[in-house]
């Protein structure tokens, strides 16, 4: 939540504080900043405990010879008296937006948690801060995760706060990164010349054996929840509801047992009244995905990585289940994929994509690229 300052505008003297006291042992840099916060990411996923992320731009208070020494070290005894030992602080953005990182706050109402801290770095900022500057400084107040224990898909945009560190790992790979895009753009362009005889039967078959359009395009989440919509060859009759995959979808992620409820632990559903004849075909042979290719050319996907979610999915995702969204594109292919594909429960899909994450190189994509053809021949968990 935004904090407007103005209202705090008054004649206040400036409260004295040492100049002398050096608190950057407890002030981290940008670097070690988003490492931490990585890693309190990574703990409230396996704890469920909620932390409280504040930024505070002071970009405006730089001038040509950076930023006014005294200020920044006022604003810093401040915030070591206003935390805990435990909370973290440091530059959220070099020597532009302080970051503090309130951990263990626990299950109080967030809202009232959120507007007494503010309340209380507003009131101390008057003391520090010129008036003059106060309509241009921003305060954000954000929780980890948003909703209490699960994936609440409405704020994955503000949500991006938290994953600073994804441009600067994405940096320091970025030759990788650059090649991988490559593979992405020539596989695509090579599969399109090999399959175009296909392109042009697979339409023909799915207009003569039911009505409706020959693609189907569905919102699905990409990198950090990005929404993008995901092309397939149409598989099912026009006009079906979605009411009961999501009860199951809903019924396998909220199994604690790593099989879904009445699944079998199959991950996508094997007697499904709206696929039509062509469809089964076209969804066991793993054709009705040729279309992706153009989700890959856009850059939305990539040749590989996890498996794009539907919205609906992720609404009951719980903490740790984000992850698998969080750090890489998504994919065609993917380590679940050549490893049993619907046969595995939605549990192991995670932990294979959080698998992929973790390890991810050009030689595992390679690995992954070659084991998919045998993976759709043999037909493993493919429904």
């Amino acid at each position: 939540m935004k904090i407007a300052l103005h209202s705090l505008k008054k004649n206040t003297k400036v409260a004295l504080f040492s100049d002398h006291v050096d608190f950057d042992c407890n002030f981290h840099d940008e670097d070690r900043f988003h490492h931490d916060l990585r890693l309190e990411r990574k703990r409230t996923a396996r704890s469920g405990r909620s932390f409280l992320l504040m930024t505070i731009d002071i970009s405006c208070l730089k001038n040509g010879n950076g930023h006014n020494e005294k200020i920044l070290n006022r604003l810093k005894s401040r915030i070591h008296d206003l935390t805990r030992e435990t909370d973290i602080k440091g530059w959220y953005t070099n020597h532009t937006v302080i970051g503090i990182i309130f951990t263990e706050v626990g299950d109080d109402d967030t809202t009232s948690v959120a507007s007494t801290i503010s309340e209380r770095v507003k009131t101390n900022l008057i003391h520090i801060v010129d008036t003059d500057y106060f309509d241009e400084i921003g305060i954000s107040l954000q929780w980890f995760p948003n909703g209490k224990g699960t994936f609440e898909i409405d704020h994955l945009e503000t949500s991006k706060v938290f994953y600073p560190d994804i441009p600067i790992n994405n940096n320091q790979k970025s030759l990788s990164l650059i090649i991988k895009r490559g593979m992405d753009i020539s596989g695509s362009l090579v599969c399109f010349i090999l399959f175009s005889p296909l392109f042009l039967i697979i339409p023909i078959l799915i207009k003569l054996t039911s009505k409706g359009p020959i693609l189907f395009k569905q919102e699905r989440l990409g990198l950090l929840g990005q929404k993008f919509s995901f092309l397939k060859f149409r598989t099912m009759e026009t006009g079906c509801s979605e009411s009961s995959h999501q009860e199951y979808i809903k019924n396998l992620i909220s199994d604690t047992h790593d099989c879904g409820v009445g699944t079998n632990g199959v991950y996508k559903m094997q007697e499904d009244s709206r696929i039509t004849k062509i469809g089964h075909f076209l969804r066991k042979s793993s054709l009705d995905e040729l279309p992706q290719f153009i989700n890959v050319l856009k850059g939305e996907m990539s040749l590989v990585g996890p498996r794009p979610p539907i919205p609906y999915e992720c609404e009951h995702y719980k903490i740790w289940h984000m992850r698998r969204i969080d750090e890489v594109k998504p994919g065609i292919t993917g380590l679940w994929q050549v490893k049993g594909r619907s046969s595995t429960s939605f549990n192991e899909m995670v932990r294979l994509d959080l698998k992929y994450t973790k390890e991810w190189s050009l030689w595992m994509d390679i690995k992954i690229l070659f084991k998919t053809p045998w993976a759709v021949i043999k037909g493993k968990g493919a429904y």
